[in-house]
């Protein structure tokens, strides 16, 4: 028989059986449409356009060219085979002495030089989503609670609780104050959890934000350190953003506050650092997470456990390489800012031409778009209804606010670098096509208001007609015209 009865025993575990994965979140739902009918400019020109993805891809040619001219680089070359044995054979979990020193200078450069980092206080994980996880392993235990300010990165839900055991608690920011954290917010959500009784172990940061693409400012970091040594409990700050700032203010790390800022009082036990190579180098395939704590048993822990997701010793040699040439990483990250910085003012201004409005950003992936006056209802069932619309009538994949935990209705993140620039001017395309049409139902709408349920539709009227009308606030796109 193909079925269990009742006086059977569960074959497997709670965590095989449970959805702590959160894969049933809008947030991968998204991939998921895209997955299934993926965009191609001339294989699928009318499939789905990846903006769910913060990927960094601008930049990819530059390191192509670095490889080119550094075959010694791998060992899988004829200049680099000569390593090749002892490559493969290197298992130590410390990581290469020349990967850490390497990985600790880069991050002092994409900090402005302003703090050092100690090479022996590095320990490599796969990727940050094994940095979190390790991290919290750390310093939690199951049914703890760390603290996280919302808008936060939907991906923590996973990263942080699924196989640890540990909860995160909402610090709720707004955007009447453009959703910067207060002492006020932290208090509240620490007393609620408290009367909940919710232990706190730590708060967890992302600077810069994902999904709001902002940076602290020293005040905010100030503040946090002296609300986590006021409540004895840790600062796990993620920083795997810091080299996408693209204009001021400049990122401040929270390692440049406990080292230059002697006024306040600080618990250097209780800070970590969470980074990667996916975001800044745009790197995400080669896992490389790193774990930087300033406390002596976290670092010897987490090492421990590191030999559960090890970056392999041939990406840690090439990196090595790579991260100790000082003209091409000083060369890279000033492009990269410059690459950045043009594809968020294009695509910004693209929007703005519509009236769509985004949160004022600095560094990031993405920016946080405001929807809110496209919605039907004011609601998170209006927001759902909208990135449904979004998703298959627009067939643009962008990931709703409320799966990032937004306390407000009508947010959606959009990322605009994992594309290349004939994509960006499609999707903006597609996006003035659909605000275009949202118009008309909305006059529509006003002369026939005997017409309560009228609903937003692109079924009145061929989202392809659209598009190629001569109202379109931008130039045709010569991909668009192939679509049809």
């Amino acid at each position: 028989m193909g079925f269990m009865t009742m006086d059977q025993p569960q074959l497997l575990s709670k965590i095989a059986m449970g959805n702590g994965h959160g894969e049933d979140s809008p947030y991968f739902d998204g991939w998921k449409a895209y997955d299934e009918n993926p965009y191609h400019p001339t294989m699928n020109p009318n499939g789905v356009i990846q903006m769910g993805l913060a990927e960094n891809q601008l930049t990819s040619d530059l390191v192509q060219d670095w490889i080119m001219s550094n075959p010694e680089a791998s060992i899988c070359t004829i200049e680099g085979v000569h390593d090749f044995k002892a490559m493969a054979n290197f298992q130590d979990y410390h990581g290469l002495s020349e990967f850490r020193n390497a990985v600790a200078k880069f991050m002092s450069r994409t900090r402005g030089n302003r703090v050092t980092f100690d090479p022996d206080r590095i320990v490599m994980s796969g990727g940050a989503t094994g940095a979190h996880e390790v991290t919290a392993f750390c310093l939690a235990d199951p049914g703890d609670a760390f603290l996280v300010p919302t808008p936060y990165y939907a991906g923590f839900d996973r990263d942080l609780r699924w196989r640890t055991g540990v909860k995160l608690v909402p610090v709720i920011c707004e955007s009447s104050n453009n959703f910067k954290l207060t002492m006020q917010a932290l208090e509240e959500a620490y007393e609620k959890a408290k009367n909940d009784n919710i232990r706190i172990k730590g708060l967890l940061i992302t600077n810069p934000s994902n999904p709001l693409g902002t940076t602290m400012d020293r005040t905010t970091l100030r503040t946090l350190l002296t609300f986590i040594n006021e409540k004895r409990i840790h600062l796990v700050c993620d920083e795997i953003y810091a080299a996408t700032v693209f204009t001021h203010p400049s990122f401040i790390s929270i390692a440049e506050i406990i080292e230059h800022d002697k006024d306040i009082e600080c618990d250097r036990d209780l800070i970590h650092i969470v980074y990667s190579l996916s975001k800044d180098m745009g790197f995400p395939g080669f896992r490389v997470g790193i774990i930087y704590s300033y406390n002596d048993e976290v670092v010897d822990c987490a090492r421990k456990m590191s030999s559960f997701g090890l970056v392999s010793t041939q990406t840690q040699y090439l990196i090595a390489s790579m991260l100790s040439d000082d003209e091409f990483v000083g060369r890279f990250l000033a492009e990269s800012a410059k690459r950045l910085a043009q594809r968020h003012r294009v695509f910004t201004m693209g929007l703005a031409r519509v009236g769509i409005k985004c949160l004022q950003s600095n560094g990031g992936l993405f920016v946080w778009m405001d929807l809110h006056h496209l919605m039907k209802t004011p609601s998170f069932e209006g927001e759902m209804e909208l990135w449904k619309m979004i998703i298959h009538e627009v067939k643009i994949n962008v990931s709703p606010g409320s799966s990032f935990h937004c306390s407000e209705p009508g947010w959606f993140r959009v990322c605009y670098a994992n594309m290349d620039d004939k994509a960006v001017q499609v999707s903006l395309q597609r996006i003035h096509a659909f605000v275009l049409q949202n118009k008309e139902i909305m006059v529509s709408e006003k002369k026939r208001c005997w017409q309560n349920n009228l609903r937003l539709s692109f079924k009145s009227r061929r989202f392809d007609d659209i598009m190629m009308s001569p109202h379109s606030p931008i130039p045709h796109s010569p991909l668009v015209k192939a679509s049809t």
